[in-house]
């Protein structure tokens, strides 16, 4: 006979958005079990926080734990042409007087367990290197998990499950987004060149031909990480060895190039591919998406870790309500859905800019310097204004594309 045990809320997946929607409904006296695959800690890409991360993670308690990590500190973001010329940096302090303005560079093993340890303070049962198998329904609606043997009974589960993105891959939600068909080749370099000063824990962004780029991301350790990202055709076109198609694109940036030179490669080539994506509804009965698990966007302006944490509380939030209405049906995160989606839409404009052959960032802010606020405001995940104007601005200059129909609660489709 399997076993049952009863809370208020399951939650699938133990990376930033399961540990904030977890952490979230503990603190508000609910009952949550969190169940994990992986013994954290584990390797995760998307190591760059950007400022409004910060918001979250004071909410979670967790901005004292990040001054006193040995997590790289990060103040800026600049950009590198395809040349080799640098870009001033963007400082965010220059746009935002606020504590958020220094962020970090994160190792992410590290930092998601600070997360996952954090729930458990706060009242969370983790149950690590535990499976989820399948979900439980009744009547439809989603009414627990089955895992290690055992049923895991709650009127709400979150899927939180990251990128293996549970639901999606046994509901068929997921639609990719093809015009973002990108592939990412990345490894780790250890004593590579850093900028002097505040600069030194800068996001660099490096051009190649054919809007292809490099990240460059300094870590604790005295190591980089650095990746090239750019269409599957462009990148596969020789060879599919990861090490000769990296270190080919090295070659094309003076910058990439130089700040290598004087480091030492270490660890493996690693390939993601395909990696843009949203499900086709963000809900139904009993059961709601967060994180990767609902969502992944692009790399290029490190917006992951924040949409999963931001995503985190905002499904926390919403499946408290819901437990207290005493209704979980798909309806109730409706306004979950339109926010959620709102924010990323934001964000999705300015990518399609980026990667727009015609489009670029100087002479469009030579034009409208007053957008330059929205531009950062995008950039550092200030998402709740109105950026009709930046829209309309960047449509002189770009193809932006039409905010996507899908990602709200499966209710919609009845």
């Amino acid at each position: 006979m399997t076993k049952q045990l009863k809370y208020d809320a399951v939650v699938i997946g133990g990376g930033p958005a399961g540990s904030t929607a977890a952490a979230v409904l503990a603190s508000k006296g609910r009952r949550v079990v969190l169940l994990e695959k992986d013994k954290f800690p584990r390797y995760h890409i998307g190591e760059s926080l950007i400022p409004f991360c910060y918001f979250p993670l004071q909410r979670l308690g967790m901005i004292e734990k990040m001054k006193a990590s040995h997590f790289t500190k990060k103040y800026s973001i600049q950009f590198v042409s395809s040349t080799g010329h640098q870009s001033h940096p963007f400082y965010f302090f220059q746009h935002m007087e606020h504590d958020c303005s220094n962020t970090w560079q994160v190792w992410r093993g590290e930092f998601d367990k600070m997360l996952l340890d954090n729930a458990r303070e706060k009242g969370v049962e983790v149950l690590e290197e535990t499976l989820v198998k399948d979900v439980i329904r009744e009547n439809g609606a989603a009414t627990g998990v089955i895992a290690g043997g055992k049923e895991f009974r709650a009127p709400m589960t979150i899927d939180a499950s990251g990128r293996d993105a549970f639901l999606q891959s046994r509901t068929g939600w997921k639609v990719r987004d093809q015009v973002l068909n990108k592939i990412a080749v990345w490894t780790y370099y250890k004593g590579a060149q850093l900028d002097a000063g505040i600069d030194a824990g800068a996001t660099t962004v490096a051009y190649l031909p054919e809007k292809g780029w490099f990240w460059y991301i300094p870590l604790p350790g005295d190591t980089v990480s650095v990746g090239v990202v750019a269409e599957k055709n462009y990148l596969y076109k020789d060879t599919h060895d990861l090490e000769t198609i990296f270190q080919s694109a090295v070659q094309q940036n003076n910058w990439i190039k130089e700040h290598l030179a004087v480091g030492q490669q270490t660890g493996p080539y690693r390939v993601t591919g395909e990696y843009s994506y949203r499900s086709q509804y963000c809900a139904s009965d009993g059961l709601i998406l967060a994180g990767d698990a609902f969502a992944f966007l692009d790399p290029v302006f490190s917006s992951g870790v924040f949409l999963a944490l931001r995503s985190g509380e905002m499904a926390g939030d919403a499946v408290d309500a819901a437990l207290s209405a005493g209704d979980v049906s798909a309806s109730q995160f409706a306004a979950y859905g339109e926010e959620l989606c709102r924010g990323i839409e934001a964000m999705r404009r300015l990518v399609y800019a980026f990667y727009d052959h015609e489009f670029s960032f100087r002479r469009f802010l030579t034009k409208y310097p007053n957008l330059r606020g929205d531009v950062t405001d995008t950039l550092i995940g200030n998402l709740l204004k109105d950026f009709e104007p930046l829209n309309k601005g960047m449509a002189e200059f770009a193809r932006i594309p039409d905010p996507l129909p899908h990602g709200r609660p499966f209710v919609e489709a009845r």
